[in-house]
């Protein structure tokens, strides 16, 4: 319906890191070339062939499976929003530090693979096992003079009960290189990091993982707030984004559609509300169909641009579980888990 931009919107390059452009965000599904990226190190070089995915720890039989042999297991296919932690880290004051993330940090995809809970059948968890831990094939140094490869554990009964996905495609085709090909983790409602791309190993533990990648994300020295100091992040924070139109736009006088996406990993979208002066009143926007309950909510919202001047566009969403953006940033030292209010800044002309 809008005009879309053409390219990632490049954030780092080394590692790469990218952000979805906004215009990309007022659809269900957002087209594998234009999904943000976020790598922790350079992207691996993977022969498809020679891949091999171990299974072990704590189960009754281990495994080690080629692509092509798990390609063999049932398959399922699934719409998932994934939004990185850091997603809006640059709209906290002072900004912390971590890679420069304004809103774009998020993408819609259909994901297709093998079920995480049918594998686990397959091995069959010991009764002392805990937590399942993933490990990708991208590693680098996370401190001076220790390298370690990306790995990330989940609970043993959100591995079973999620539909969290070995996936081997995106949106009908095979994996990017830079989304994890040949193989990634996908994780419904979780923020992105769970999701771990190039994955090489899985392990049923007995005991809660302790690696570097485990430690760094929690929330420390956050400001008015109820959690305990060092939680960790998990499910990704209600919040709405407006795709269209684009922040500084300039437009004539009449109608405007506003448009956008929201999500919530605590529940399913149940209200957006638009502001067009900046936050001193709000109206409801109309909730289009989602692809899957794990997927972004389209919305729009007719507004009648009828005098000249600038304004201020605002959206915020609000989940079945009556969670509502907040309309300043909630700071903590990292910048994870921003859901605050977007304000977009237009001229009609």
């Amino acid at each position: 319906m809008f005009e879309k931009q053409s390219a990632l919107v490049p954030i780092e390059s080394n590692p790469l890191n990218a952000e979805t452009p906004m215009q990309a965000l007022t659809e269900p599904i957002t087209p594998a070339r234009l999904f943000y990226v976020r790598n922790h190190f350079d992207v691996p070089r993977i022969d498809e062939e020679k891949w091999r995915l171990t299974v072990d720890g704590e189960v009754k039989r281990a495994l080690q499976l080629s692509l092509k042999e798990l390609q063999r297991f049932p398959k399922r296919t699934v719409g998932m929003t994934l939004e990185c932690a850091g997603n809006g880290r640059t709209l906290m004051v002072p900004i912390p530090k971590g890679t420069p993330f304004a809103h774009g940090a998020v993408g819609t995809a259909r994901f297709t693979g093998t079920p995480l809970s049918l594998l686990l059948d397959q091995v069959t968890p010991l009764s002392e096992a805990v937590e399942v831990l993933f490990v990708g094939a991208d590693e680098g140094k996370v401190e001076p003079g220790w390298a370690e490869s990306f790995a990330r554990s989940i609970p043993l009964d959100v591995a079973r009960k999620s539909d969290a996905l070995l996936a081997w495609d995106m949106n009908d085709e095979a994996l990017l290189p830079e989304h994890g090909f040949p193989v990634r983790l996908v994780v419904p409602g979780w923020y992105g990091m769970a999701s771990v791309k190039w994955l090489i190993k899985i392990s049923i533990l007995q005991s809660p993982f302790s690696g570097y990648q485990q430690k760094q994300y929690v929330y420390l020295q956050e400001r008015g707030s109820e959690n305990a100091e060092r939680t960790p992040v998990t499910l990704m924070k209600v919040r709405a984004v407006i795709g269209h139109p684009l922040d500084r736009a300039a437009m004539e006088t009449g109608p405007v559609e506003i448009a956008g996406t929201a999500w919530s990993g605590f529940g399913s979208i149940r209200m957006i509300e638009v502001s067009v002066d900046n936050g001193r009143s709000w109206t409801r926007a109309e909730l289009r169909p989602t692809p899957s309950p794990h997927t972004a909510t389209p919305w729009r919202f007719a507004w009648s641009a009828e005098s000249h001047g600038r304004y201020t566009l605002m959206a915020r969403a609000t989940d079945s579980a009556g969670n509502t953006q907040p309309l300043d940033p909630v700071w903590n030292e990292r910048g994870y888990g921003n859901n605050a209010v977007q304000s977009v800044r237009v001229t009609v002309m």
